[in-house]
């Protein structure tokens, strides 16, 4: 079967209710229509898609939000429901749901269908514009189960309940819950997002290879809580960050998502104090020696936190919350004390 756009959305289009059954699970059906909240699988009853076709009217499986004015086809509903951004992936997902064969790859080759490369800051602004709040989510669960519950003013992390992962090139697509994180620059800029893949239960990673992934520009940027001034901490990990802010909510912190990236990261024209949240590990080693250089050039004096175990949130999680405090203020000065971590 030629598979252009059109066939394959004449294909969903017969199979309009299996296909919102599938990716608008949070819907029903309503007479001639399956009512959902909107083309992500929100709960609500703004969106319609029809699910018969009438001749000289609408086609089955067109779709229209009456809360924002959107409209489309089911390619929309799935590129949007999957977090997809490249046409190549929505195809690929179109075909494995109604198993049709993989195309010849000259044949399916669409650059106008894809508008922003595959990876790029541009694609990664929409990751996140797809996703929602995190408060109340699996994700939140997630973070639960790491010892994190203060969720307050982490604005820079959402979650998307179908977030594509490809094991490699050749590997049929997956979808799993993903925590997102938005990777900015000093302006607030989103330049990247950061996915952790998440098993349904939200009790931990998903069991699939590279549970963790970003996308982006990276280099000098990272995933920021808090505006910073004068003083901030950096560290590797977003638990490890988080786990951190547990006990000093209001310092301003950036999670750069490697050591590599941490030896990088770019600071404030206004930072004098910076806080390095070091791993315990050569790497956490090797980051930490290149940042006192490159403060101590700079004019800003670093401050080296270091965890009991292999970073601050297995500290977190085995020793608990009140060690955690007792720990990280007796390596902060008498200052930040009093302005970051009051009795």
């Amino acid at each position: 079967m030629n598979s252009s756009v059109a066939d394959l959305a004449h294909c969903l289009a017969r199979e309009a209710e299996a296909v919102c059954r599938h990716y608008l699970s949070n819907g029903c059906r309503v007479g001639n229509y399956w009512q959902v909240g909107d083309v992500r699988n929100t709960a609500g009853r703004s969106m319609f898609v029809r699910l018969t076709g009438r001749d000289g009217g609408r086609r089955a499986g067109k779709w229209t939000d009456a809360a924002t004015s959107e409209y489309g086809d089911l390619l929309d509903v799935i590129r949007e429901s999957c977090g997809l951004v490249d046409f190549r992936d929505v195809a690929e997902e179109a075909r494995r749901f109604l198993n049709l064969p993989r195309p010849d790859p000259v044949l399916d080759y669409r650059t106008s269908s894809s508008p922003v490369p595959t990876g790029s800051p541009q694609s990664a602004r929409r990751l996140f514009a797809m996703s929602e709040p995190i408060a109340g989510t699996l994700a939140a669960v997630y973070l639960h189960h790491r010892g994190i519950t203060d969720l307050d003013g982490v604005g820079s992390l959402r979650f998307h309940p179908r977030c594509y992962y490809r094991p490699d090139r050749d590997a049929p697509t997956e979808t799993w819950p993903a925590l997102i994180a938005a990777v900015t620059d000093l302006e607030g800029r989103i330049t990247g997002v950061h996915r952790t893949w998440l098993d349904p239960s939200g009790r931990d990673k998903a069991s699939i290879d590279t549970p963790r992934r970003a996308m982006g520009d990276l280099l000098g940027n990272a995933v920021h809580f808090g505006v910073a001034d004068d003083v901030m901490a950096a560290g590797e990990g977003i638990e490890t960050m988080l786990s951190v802010r547990s006990v000093m909510a209001t310092m301003p912190m950036a999670a750069a998502l490697s050591a590599a990236h941490l030896a990088a990261i770019l600071f404030p024209a206004t930072l004098r104090r910076l806080y390095i949240v070091r791993d315990n590990d050569p790497a956490g080693d090797g980051a930490l020696e290149c940042l006192l250089g490159r403060t101590e050039s700079a004019g800003i004096e670093a401050i080296a936190l270091s965890p009991w175990g292999g970073d601050f949130n297995e500290d977190l999680r085995q020793l608990g919350i009140d060690a955690l405090w007792a720990a990280v203020r007796t390596q902060i000065v008498p200052d930040d004390i009093t302005r970051f971590m009051p009795l």
